[in-house]
C-alpha cells in the first residue's frame, strides 16, 4: 500500500490569498493513501525542505505531492528534497495551485474547491507512479559555437580559455558582425574596431578555436553531451594558406570597384575579388561567386585577371562546396539580427530618395574606413549635409511592423547626433523625431543629457511623411509636447529602424528544433531563471537571436552561454531524464507512424523485428508518439494511460 505525503505551499501570498491552504491540507489528509498533510509558507525554502524530508523519514513515505507552483518552476528543487529524504525523485507529483488556480480566481470558495480538485487527482497518480532512474551518456568535451558577430567572439573565447575545443562557424568570410560596421559605440564613444579587433585576433590564433568562415551548419543530429553536426564549407576559390591579403587579385580584377559593397550598406563599391573590410578575420581575400566573371559567364578574358595578378597563385576556381562532421557536447547559437528593410516604410521615402538612408549606413559614412574614408556627404549630390533629421523607431513599436522596442536606437541616434556635431560642425541643423527617449543602461542617461546640451531641435512625434523636394527633404511632424505642427526642411533623413530576427530564423530553429517566440527571435527556457537556455537540452542562445539589446548585454549573455554551456562540457558523463517513451514490444505492429512524428528523430523501426526503437539520449518526452500510436504500444514513463485514467477518474 502507498504512502503519501501532501505538503501544500502559501507561496507568500499567491496561493495563501486565494486558497485556504490550511483547509486545503487538511482536506489531502483524508485522501486515500495519504498519511501525512502539511502546510507551510515557503515550501520551496530550507525550511520546507526540511519539513517534507523529516516527514519522510518519520511517516516511511513512498510518494510524494506538492501543492505549489509551476512544475517548470521547483520541480527538480522538490525531487532533489526527495530524494535525500529518501523517496525516489520521480515519485513526486506536483498539483499546480499557483499559476492555474489562485491567479485564475477572485473568489476564496471556488479557488479552494478548485484546489481541491487538483491535490485529489495529483494524489490519484502518485499512487501509481513508478520509481525511476535516469541513464548515463558519455560527453564530449568540445563546443560549436554558431555565429561570429561579439557574442559568438565572446562566448567562444571563454570557453577556449577554459580549455575546452571551439568549432566557431560563421557563414560571412570575415566575423566580426555588425559591431566590425560601427564607428564608435554609445555611451563611452570608444572606438569600436580598438575594442573588436584585439578579440578577433585572439579567435584567429587560440590554439583551441577552430574557426570556419563562410560556412554554414548543415545538420545537426544527436543529443545534449554528444552532438553530431555537418558543416557547409563554401569555396571562396582563394587558398588561404597561400593568400597573403595583399589585395592583387582585387586590384586587378575587371569588376573593380563595380559590385555593391554589403559592408559598406550598398554605400561604396567593390570588385569581385574583395576582403569585406580592413580588419577582417581572416585577413584573406574571396571571390564573389555571384558576380565574378569567370564564374558566372565562364570567361574573364583569355586568363582570369585575378588569377594572372596573383604572385602567390591563391587563387583557385576548382575549389567546390565541402562538408565537415563534427562532434561536439554543447552547441551556442549566436546568429544576430537584421534590420527591418525600411523599404517597408513607403512614407518614409527610403527606396524613392538617395538621401533617406538608415543609421547603419550613417554609420559607414561616419567610420574612416567608409565609402567616404569618414566624410559626411549626401549621396544624391556628394555635398555636406546642412541639416540632418533623425526619425527614430522606424517601423519599432508599430501595430503595422513590429511591436517592439529595438533598445538601441535612441543611444544609437543620440551618439551620431554627437558625432555629426563634431564632424560637421556646431552650425549644422540636427533634428531628432521620437516618441519615447529610452535611456535604460550605465551612464546612458547621462549621455542624453550631454547631447541634450547640445544645438538640436527634438519633436516629439512621428512624421507623416518624407517627401522629397529635388533640391531638399521635407518633412511635416505633429510635436506633441508643444501641441504645434512643424515642417521641416532638411538634406538628409536618418531612419532608425527596427531590429528583426535573421530572415532564415524560422528554418535555422527547424534545423536544431528550437523554439521561436511571437515576435520570431529564439525562445528561451524560461524569462529570468532560464534566459539563456532554450528547450533543447545542450544548445544555448545568446546575443540579438534572442531579442535586441545592445553590446554590453550582448557581451553579458554571450558569457553565461559559455559558463552554461561548461556545465556540461566539464562532465565526463550526463543524466538522462528517464521520464521518455518507451515501447511495448507486444503490443507494437511495426506501423512506423511515431517515427514518423518524432520532432527529435528519437525513434527508428527496426528491420529485422519491425518493431520500434527509441533513441533514449534523443527522446524529449514530448508525447507526440503516444498520441500518434493506433496500437497503444507508445507509453511514457509516469505519463500511462492507466496513471492519467486515474487522474481523471479522481478529478471528477
Amino acid at each position: 500500500m502507498r504512502r503519501v505525503g501532501v505538503f501544500v505551499c502559501h507561496c507568500g501570498i499567491n496561493i495563501a490569498q486565494t486558497v485556504d491552504v490550511k483547509a486545503l491540507a487538511d482536506y489531502a489528509g483524508t485522501l486515500p493513501n495519504v498519511v501525512i498533510a502539511k502546510e507551510y509558507k515557503y515550501m520551496c525554502s530550507d525550511v520546507g525542505a526540511t519539513l517534507i524530508k523529516d516527514s519522510i523519514k518519520k511517516h516511511k513515505l513512498d510518494a510524494v505531492v506538492i501543492a505549489s507552483c509551476s512544475p517548470r518552476m521547483h520541480e527538480h528543487t522538490f525531487r532533489r528534497v526527495a530524494k535525500d529524504g529518501g523517496v525516489n525523485p520521480y515519485r513526486v507529483e506536483i498539483a499546480n495551485i499557483r499559476e492555474q488556480c489562485s491567479w485564475a480566481h477572485t473568489t476564496k470558495e471556488a479557488a479552494t474547491e478548485k484546489a481541491k480538485a487538483l491535490v485529489r487527482s495529483a494524489v490519484g497518480k502518485a499512487r501509481l507512479l513508478e520509481p525511476l532512474e535516469p541513464s548515463m551518456i558519455p560527453v564530449v568535451p568540445k563546443a560549436l559555437v554558431i555565429g561570429g558577430g561579439i557574442a559568438g567572439i565572446q562566448a567562444a573565447l571563454d570557453l577556449a580559455n577554459d580549455g575546452f575545443d571551439i568549432t566557431l562557424v560563421e557563414r560571412q568570410p570575415s566575423i566580426g558582425g555588425h559591431m566590425a560596421q560601427l564607428d564608435k559605440t554609445f555611451p563611452t564613444l570608444d572606438c569600436s574596431s580598438c575594442i573588436l579587433t584585439p578579440k578577433m585576433m585572439e579567435v584567429a590564433n587560440h590554439e583551441k578555436i577552430e574557426l570556419l568562415t563562410y560556412a554554414e551548419l548543415q545538420n545537426v543530429e544527436g543529443s545534449i553531451g554528444n552532438y553530431t553536426v555537418t558543416i557547409k564549407k563554401k569555396p571562396r576559390y582563394v587558398t588561404l594558406d597561400k593568400c597573403t591579403g595583399c589585395g592583387d587579385c582585387a586590384a586587378a580584377c575587371r569588376l573593380k570597384d563595380r559590385v555593391v559593397s554589403e559592408f559598406n550598406e550598398g554605400l561604396g563599391k567593390r570588385s569581385a575579388a574583395y576582403m569585406p573590410f580592413p580588419q577582417a578575420v581572416p585577413l584573406k581575400y574571396c571571390i564573389d561567386d555571384s558576380t565574378c566573371l569567370f564564374l558566372t559567364k565562364g570567361k574573364c578574358g583569355d586568363e582570369p585577371a585575378c588569377q594572372k595578378a596573383c604572385a602567390q597563385g591563391a587563387i583557385d576556381f576548382t575549389q567546390k562546396e565541402e562538408l565537415v562532421e563534427r562532434k561536439v557536447g554543447a552547441i551556442i547559437v549566436t546568429t544576430g539580427y537584421q534590420l527591418l528593410d525600411p523599404g517597408r516604410l513607403y512614407e518614409y521615402g527610403y527606396t524613392t530618395s538617395p538621401d533617406v538612408i538608415t543609421s547603419l549606413e550613417l554609420e559607414r559614412l561616419i567610420s574612416s574606413s567608409g565609402p567616404t574614408k569618414g566624410e559626411i556627404l549626401r549621396p544624391s549630390n556628394q555635398q555636406k549635409p546642412k541639416s540632418v533629421t533623425f526619425i527614430l523607431c522606424a517601423g519599432s513599436r508599430d501595430e503595422t511592423q513590429c511591436t517592439w522596442c529595438c533598445r538601441i536606437g535612441c543611444m544609437s541616434a543620440l551618439k551620431q547626433v554627437y558625432l555629426l556635431k563634431e564632424k560637421l560642425g556646431e552650425d549644422v541643423e540636427i533634428n531628432l523625431c521620437y516618441q519615447d527617449i529610452r535611456a535604460y543602461g550605465k551612464g546612458y542617461e547621462e549621455f542624453y543629457r550631454k547631447v541634450r546640451g547640445l544645438p538640436t531641435n527634438l519633436f516629439r512625434g512621428r512624421p507623416s511623411e518624407v517627401r522629397d523636394m529635388k533640391e531638399y527633404l521635407k518633412i511635416d511632424i505633429f510635436d506633441t509636447t508643444t501641441s504645434k505642427l512643424f515642417e521641416i526642411k532638411t538634406d538628409l533623413v536618418v531612419l532608425i529602424p527596427a531590429l528583426m530576427p535573421q530572415a532564415d530564423a524560422t528554418a535555422f530553429a527547424r534545423l536544431l528544433r528550437l523554439t521561436l517566440s511571437g515576435d520570431g527571435f529564439f525562445l528561451e527556457a524560461h524569462p529570468k531563471l532560464r534566459p539563456v537556455d532554450t528547450f533543447v537540452n545542450g544548445i544555448f542562445i545568446a546575443g540579438c537571436c534572442q531579442g535586441p539589446k545592445d553590446i554590453q548585454d550582448t557581451v553579458s549573455q554571450a558569457s553565461a552561454a559559455a559558463s552554461r554551456a561548461a556545465t556540461i562540457l566539464t562532465k565526463k558523463e550526463l543524466e538522462i531524464d528517464p521520464l521518455i517513451a518507451m515501447v511495448d514490444e507486444e503490443a507494437c505492429t511495426g506501423c512506423g507512424i511515431c517515427v514518423e512524428v518524432c520532432p527529435y528523430e528519437a525513434r527508428t523501426l527496426n528491420e529485422r523485428t519491425r518493431i520500434a526503437e527509441v533513441n533514449e539520449a534523443l527522446c524529449a518526452g514530448c508525447g507526440a508518439c503516444i498520441a500518434a500510436c493506433p496500437s497503444n504500444a507508445s507509453i511514457h514513463k509516469n505519463f500511462t494511460k492507466k496513471q492519467l485514467l486515474n487522474m481523471v477518474d479522481d478529478m471528477m
